[in-house]
């Protein structure tokens, strides 16, 4: 117990803000969207589709309140590269289950988030700072574009156009400029790493 009260002090009360509410609120999401489509029907498909788009919104939220507000806190910035992998990873496995997208596919975007996740927590143990670059943010935006209109293929809205092959090429569009931002920041990464002599 001793140890959970030292924990909540080096947090702080300041963690105790709307982004990181928000965070939190979208990390909750996650099981709501699993459940709906573990074994998706249309009317299960739509409706993780409307959880997985507030999820999203609320990655935009976050941060923007945060930096607007100067809200930014520790909790903030652990919390929110987790649950936007989290939600994004969960609904690739997904997707992955009934089969929307490839295992190849989903492998790669995985095997890229894990490398750099593991990168940023090697970083951040040697005091480096590597700021997000602007490629990775475009990344995000194509991954949960691509993840709604895939979602979305089990329902009424397939009448509407092919969602799967626009899901698709869209996820690939993704998959480049993870590789492309995954490469600049392990390029920012090893210059620090030089420059400090490790």
């Amino acid at each position: 117990m001793n140890r959970v009260l030292e924990i909540w002090r080096d947090i702080g009360q300041d963690s105790l803000n709307l982004p990181n509410f928000l965070t939190l609120f979208r990390i909750l999401l996650i099981p709501v969207f699993i459940i709906l489509f573990v074994n998706p029907t249309p009317d299960q498909s739509l409706a993780a589709a409307i959880v997985f788009t507030v999820a999203a919104v609320t990655d935009m939220l976050d941060g923007y309140i945060a930096r607007r507000t100067g809200q930014v806190t520790k909790l903030g910035k652990l919390l929110d590269p987790v649950a936007d992998k989290l939600l994004v990873l969960s609904a690739l496995i997904l997707l992955m289950n009934v089969d929307r997208v490839s295992a190849l596919v989903a492998l790669l975007i995985i095997g890229r988030e894990v490398a750099v996740t593991g990168i940023r927590a090697i970083a951040a143990g040697e005091g480096m700072i590597i700021p997000a670059e602007t490629t990775g943010k475009y990344k995000m935006a194509l991954q949960v574009v691509a993840i709604i209109l895939l979602i979305l293929e089990g329902t009424g809205f397939a009448e509407l156009g092919n969602m799967h092959l626009a899901g698709t090429v869209t996820l690939y569009l993704s998959l480049v400029l993870g590789y492309i931002s995954g490469g600049q920041y392990v390029w920012s990464f090893w210059k620090q790493v030089v420059a400090k002599g490790l």
